[in-house]
């Protein structure tokens, strides 16, 4: 399924560039020009289904690059998260998935202009939905600041994250992998510096960009990483295979490569639905995780990224745990029932104490959140930002959207990072008036780590400092340290 590229009624000209692979062409609209769908891998389909990423082919003449390519398997977002986030619905009959769009200056490849700073967006979406013909990912911001904007679709769900027993894991991964090796063998042709790449992601985009800097292969081409409300951690193979071992004894299938690829895209998705139905972070079927693995990730990010040398802008949601539960289900949370939830997730009885303390007015649903978005999430960065010494920049946003009770939550800085707040994608988390000024601050500030390696304010250590986005910003010691330390003197 594709997505147009434009609204309707923007008139645009059109645009050539040659890659290895053949000839493009793009358009060009208000200075910006656009290059879309292009293939960075073969379709991961037939032959090649559950196999690593292989090269793209040849084509002769001009390939059309003025619409994205086909989005990668996937049903759209249910319920009050689907009315929150922008979804797509692919059952994978469109192959040809692994495609980049490039954004760049009309006026990047002049013969006297210098190469621009790159950043490659890679999006989120729990590793089984998203992709990046969303039209909060319009990169047309990124480059009217002179950044080339390249943005990757992967596999996703059970083409991309299974663990079968005689296929390799993380192809989502090598994906993302084989996106970051085009661009940086093919965006001089855009007008952009191959040594300057930043890779820029949010959520399971995050966790990817955090995979990227921990393998040996990757690292060296980047120049720096941008992680946002990203997890870090990979999982032990057999956990990490949870679902795929669930997927198969629901459908009567051993967990193989066979088995698996015997079923069509569409009846793994319906699976996978049917699994997933009322599930949620604190209970439920088993979601798709990364997985540890000599070949595709020996490293768990956690424990990679302290030495990794690329600078990072790294940060969180004061509420991410928002997005993903209700303010009923929050209200109903009973003090009993969050006693459980911690023991559940394993949260230490000092950050207990401590969110007792510094949400005194707080209900017993949102203090556990408040938990479940430290274990999953700020502990994990924290502890990677303590032992860098690398430059490492940490952020905390805080806006609080008046929409559905969301708060700070997961997501709800894409529109801002983006400065796309008159975008349908972020009037749904943000709402119709969120305060201009902080999405021109934040734009600024990420283009300035993709230009300059620092986003303007002190990095992390040695006196932990964050800068905490909200109407009137500030560069703060460390929130909520006590809560947060306590997971670092329990492990």
């Amino acid at each position: 399924m594709k997505r147009p590229a434009y609204p309707e009624g923007v008139s645009t000209e059109t645009s050539e560039a040659t890659i290895s692979t053949g000839a493009l062409r793009g358009s060009v609209s208000e200075g910006i020009r656009r290059f879309l769908g292009i293939p960075y891998a073969a379709p991961p389909f037939g032959s090649r289904r559950f196999q690593l990423p292989s090269a793209p082919d040849s084509w002769t003449g001009v390939r059309d690059a003025t619409q994205f390519g086909p989005a990668a398997p996937q049903t759209p977002y249910r319920g009050r998260i689907g009315e929150l986030l922008p979804s797509l619905n692919s059952d994978g009959t469109d192959e040809d998935i692994l495609t980049v769009n490039v954004w760049t200056p009309a006026s990047a490849t002049e013969p006297a202009s210098e190469p621009l700073p790159v950043v490659l967006w890679i999006h989120g979406g729990a590793f089984e939905r998203g992709g990046s013909s969303l039209g909060g990912y319009d990169g047309t911001s990124f480059a009217r600041s002179g950044v080339v904007f390249v943005s990757a679709n992967y596999r996703l769900g059970s083409e991309g994250f299974s663990v079968l027993e005689d296929a390799p894991r993380n192809l989502g991964l090598e994906d993302v992998a084989a996106a970051l090796r085009w661009t940086h063998t093919e965006i001089a042709a855009f007008g952009g510096d191959p040594s300057r790449i930043t890779v820029m992601g949010e959520s399971a985009g995050g966790a990817l960009v955090a995979a990227l800097l921990s393998r040996p292969d990757t690292a060296p081409l980047i120049a720096g990483a941008i992680i946002e409300s990203g997890p870090l951690d990979a999982a032990e193979p057999k956990r990490a295979g949870r679902v795929s071992r669930a997927l198969a004894k629901r459908l009567g299938i051993p967990a193989t490569r066979e088995a698996f690829a015997a079923l069509s895209p569409a009846e793994l998705l319906a699976a996978r639905t049917a699994q997933a139905a009322g599930s949620s972070p604190l209970r439920g079927a088993p979601g798709f995780l990364l997985a540890r693995d000599p070949a595709s990730l020996p490293v768990s990010p956690r424990e990679a990224l302290p030495a990794a040398s690329a600078p990072i802008l790294i940060g969180t949601n004061t509420d991410e745990y928002r997005l993903w539960f209700t303010p009923d289900a929050l209200a109903k949370i009973s003090p009993w029932q969050a006693s459980l939830g911690h023991l559940a997730l394993k949260i230490p009885r000092a950050a207990v104490r401590a969110y007792r303390t510094q949400f005194p007015d707080a209900g017993a649903g949102d203090r556990l959140g408040q938990a479940l978005t430290d274990s999953m999430l700020r502990a994990p960065m924290t502890q990677v930002a303590d032992r860098r010494m690398s430059p490492t920049f940490v952020y905390e946003f805080a806006w609080q959207s008046p929409v559905d009770g969301l708060g700070a939550g997961h997501a709800l800085e894409l529109g801002f990072v983006f400065d796309g707040l008159d975008n349908p994608d972020s009037i749904r988390m943000a709402g119709d008036a969120p305060p201009q000024g902080l999405a021109h601050e934040m734009h600024d500030a990420w283009v300035r780590m993709i230009r300059d390696d620092n986003p303007g304010w002190e990095p992390f250590t040695p006196g932990r400092r964050v800068r905490v986005f909200d109407v009137e910003s500030r560069t703060l010691a460390l929130p909520r340290a006590d809560a947060v330390d306590a997971f670092s003197s329990a492990s």
